[in-house]
């Protein structure tokens, strides 16, 4: 599964009503941490069905990272059953992101 790209039409759907775990990246384009961390959520997401990685662009999407609450990028959300389970902000490792989804 490829990272899928969150907008305010699709989060509902790809977020909030997933069957499984989802990752979301609030990012944007400028931000070096957000650009460091990218190679990892993409290889997250092609090396596993288990969970969900979206990426939200805040500058395009800024009513949604507003409505989440997020004031510093990267902010990563883990969702879990339509609700948020786990929060962190900045470059994090590979096993602490997979250990908010519960996978590892």
């Amino acid at each position: 599964m490829s990272i899928i790209e969150g907008t305010s039409e699709n989060f509902e759907k790809e977020v909030l009503k997933s069957d499984k775990p989802v990752l979301v990246d609030f990012n944007a384009s400028w931000c070096p941490p957000c650009q460091a961390l990218h190679p990892t959520l993409e290889a997250m997401a092609d090396e596993s069905n288990d969970y969900k990685i979206v990426t939200v662009d805040v500058d395009d999407e800024a009513a949604l990272a507003e409505e989440y609450d997020v004031s510093s990028i990267p902010c990563l959300i883990a969702f879990i059953d339509g609700k948020e389970a786990d929060r962190r902000v900045g470059l994090q490792p590979r096993k602490r992101l997979e250990k908010m989804l519960g996978v590892k």
